[in-house]
């Protein structure tokens, strides 16, 4: 079977989610599509380009397109929704993904949507982006943190000294306090000062 852009971030993403990002080479991608490693070089010039190739395939599934017809703070809910559960799917390209800084791009669908999403809100154009940033970093963040394990963790921590260890939190838990910090950032976006003061 020939070699194409797709087959090969296909397996390394599987690969990835078997081994971790750091244990990809370009050599093991190749023995797992029975391929030469120099005739990968055809196709992907490195490893950084895989990792990207596949991440940009990843990513293209946050959209917002679905539910254009709805409230933007449903719209919000939705697309960071949507991010969280492919992050569950493909948990270790993931938390390689939200760790770097190049990750969301201008041109992405996702920061489109997202910015598209807080001008319906009615925020002048001079705080959209930094207000799409904050809600990247807090909800991406949070996100991570999950990823990691570190949420699930601080959860057990007790709210006294002397008081018993909180038990782990399940994964419906897990699913209500993600939703609580949505709920939580939309309303930030909701009670925006720039965004009050355009009220009449």
């Amino acid at each position: 079977m020939p070699l194409t852009e797709d087959g090969i971030y296909s397996v390394a993403l599987r690969l990835i989610e078997a081994d971790g990002v750091e244990a990809l080479t370009m050599r093991k991608l190749a023995t797992a599509l029975d391929a030469n490693p120099m005739s990968l070089y055809h196709h992907v010039p490195n490893k950084e380009a895989v990792l990207r190739g596949v991440a940009g395939r990843v990513s293209s599934r946050f959209s917002a397109h679905a539910v254009q017809d709805l409230p933007w703070q449903d719209r919000l809910r939705h697309m960071f929704l949507d991010v969280r559960e492919v992050a569950h799917q493909h948990p270790k390209l993931m938390k390689y993904c939200l760790a770097r800084a190049d990750y969301i791009q201008p041109e992405d669908p996702f920061w489109r949507d997202l910015t598209d999403a807080l001008a319906l809100a009615g925020l002048p154009t001079a705080e959209i982006t930094r207000t799409a940033a904050a809600l990247c970093a807090a909800i991406t963040g949070l996100l991570t943190s999950e990823l990691t394990g570190i949420l699930q963790q601080w959860s057990t921590l007790p709210p006294t000294p002397d008081s018993d260890e909180a038990p782990e939190p399940t994964r419906s838990e897990l699913d209500v306090m993600f939703r609580r910090a949505l709920d939580a950032a939309v309303a930030g976006v909701e009670n925006h000062p720039a965004r009050a003061s355009e009220r009449p």
